[in-house]
């Protein structure tokens, strides 16, 4: 598998958070998005694509095409920082055997059926699942928005969450 130094959750993907605080952090030299919606939509990959760091390139994958990318062996050097909107794509490449040890969740803004779940991350039914199977399968989710701040695991927010909507 390739070197993927951080797997998060951010529903606006590559934004100032991303580009000031999470790639030089973890030196990232590639952002890779993995959206179904986005990777096929030019013009939004050619937005995503400008607002990446100076000497950091992006690429946009669908889950299909990013399972089958990531499991390849990398590149000496290569340090991935993976970006999806939402946890329901982390699970699907999981499921797709990419062996992710961490998913961080950053920021899911509320829409749709999304109720908060912890700070400024709003899920929907569906994406608590994806969640409790991430952990279920071993991989570690938790809630960072920025790097400087502390780890908060979500278990007690998905106890919640599940009771909320009736899981």
């Amino acid at each position: 598998m390739r070197n993927v130094v951080l797997a998060r959750v951010d529903d606006r993907l590559i934004h100032g958070e991303v580009v000031t605080a999470w790639t030089p952090t973890f030196k990232a030299n590639k952002i890779i998005i993995i959206d179904d919606e986005v990777a096929k939509d030019t013009f939004n990959v050619r937005v995503v694509k400008a607002l990446a760091p100076a000497g950091t390139k992006v690429i946009v994958y669908n889950v299909e095409k990013a399972a089958e990318k990531l499991m390849v062996q990398g590149v000496p050097g290569e340090r991935l920082l993976l970006l999806a909107k939402t946890p329901t794509t982390y699970n699907r490449l999981i499921k797709a055997g990419v062996p992710l040890k961490e998913v961080n969740l950053g920021g899911a803004g509320i829409r749709g059926e999304r109720q908060p779940f912890i700070n400024n991350v709003a899920l929907n039914p569906e994406e608590v699942l994806a969640c409790e199977e991430m952990q279920k399968a071993g991989v570690n989710v938790y809630y960072q928005l920025v790097p400087e701040q502390s780890v908060v695991k979500i278990d007690d927010a998905l106890k919640k969450a599940k009771d909320n909507f009736g899981l």
